[in-house]
């Protein structure tokens, strides 16, 4: 477990169908959906720092709108979620074999 991670929230509005598909493609390389236009991220600072740019890069300024929601530090931070409806589950950290 890296332990420079930090948990995020990110959420978007965008004005646009294709930019909003764009966006979501993006965002599943960097987290996890939770619903429409939100995702739970566990990022180090540099890949926060490459998800925003990659963001920057296809949104309108004018038009769309992205939040970052930093959580805190992934190693200490106790996600209280509460989930009406569909049952929520936070991400977790595991290792993947490529």
């Amino acid at each position: 477990m890296m332990a420079d991670e930090r948990i995020y929230i990110v959420t978007y509005d965008i004005a646009d169908e294709r930019r909003w598909r764009q966006v979501y493609r993006v965002m599943k390389g960097y987290g996890r959906w939770l619903q429409l236009s939100v995702f739970q991220c566990r990022l180090t600072r540099r890949r926060r720092q490459d998800m925003a740019a990659a963001l920057e890069a296809i949104i309108h300024k004018r038009d769309d709108h992205v939040l970052i929601i930093d959580v805190g530090p992934a190693t200490s931070v106790d996600l209280r979620v509460e989930s009406l409806g569909k049952t929520f589950e936070s991400v977790k950290r595991e290792a993947i074999i490529v």
